[in-house]
């Protein structure tokens, strides 16, 4: 039954945490010169050369959020787990966030930078989304066959 809608979500929603993983999340601009660093979720990154490993967690995050989504979309036999999975995923999706906004801040703090995010950061917003949409198809998956289960 992979031709459900919501197994559409679950793959868009895995496509867009790997695709987040691959992208910078912000730019730090310095002010006196044109030089930009770019914020990975693991590195930072200016001028093609790497500056150091700062923070493993929101790669560690991200990588727990994809694989939790890829085995769920294979899980499309067990509903009640599949809703739990998703929900896993969006707690850590959450998560995210707030590792985003914790580092971001304690990086803006000791670089005299200016912060700015990248149009990256949105993608697991999305992912969420897509996340909560799967998790409501279930559902009504869910409440379907035990709807047809009373009628026997």
């Amino acid at each position: 039954m992979l031709q459900r809608i919501q197994t559409i979500y679950l793959l868009l929603a895995f496509a867009l945490c790997i695709g987040c993983l691959c992208m910078p999340v912000a730019h730090f601009l310095e002010p006196e010169s044109v030089e930009q660093v770019d914020m990975y979720n693991l590195w930072l990154v200016s001028d093609g050369n790497h500056l150091f490993s700062f923070c493993p967690v929101m790669m560690a995050i991200l990588v727990i959020a994809s694989g939790v989504v890829f085995v769920d979309i294979w899980l499309y036999r067990r509903r009640a787990l599949q809703m739990r999975l998703a929900t896993f995923s969006m707690i850590l999706l959450v998560a995210w966030y707030i590792a985003y906004g914790v580092i971001s801040y304690v990086l803006s703090t000791e670089m005299p930078a200016i912060w700015r995010p990248h149009w990256t950061a949105a993608l697991p917003a999305v992912a969420f989304i897509l996340l909560y949409l799967a998790f409501r198809g279930i559902l009504k998956d869910e409440m379907l066959v035990r709807s047809l289960d009373r009628l026997r």
